[in-house]
């Protein structure tokens, strides 16, 4: 079980499907869920996301995606 709360929420395309990719303070992976549901919408609610995924710090993170799905995910900073 992980314990470490979601820190940051990715939406990013995963193969044509938007997935919302739920990460911890030290960007390990939490969860995935389908980026179109209420939870993720409400999460997100009031935050300006960043298109980050091409940054340094998430090469480990989002290894499996593209660099165009990379370019063009919104990440977003949760508080905690």
């Amino acid at each position: 079980m992980h314990n470490s709360p979601v820190k940051f929420l990715i939406v990013i395309d995963s193969g044509g499907a938007m997935v919302a990719r739920l990460f911890d303070a030290n960007r390990v992976h939490v969860v995935d869920m389908d980026a179109s549901t209420e939870e993720v919408a409400a999460a997100v609610d009031g935050i300006v996301p960043t298109h980050s995924g091409t940054e340094p710090e998430w090469d480990q993170a989002l290894a499996g995606h593209s660099a165009v799905e990379r370019a063009t995910a919104q990440v977003y900073t949760l508080a905690v």
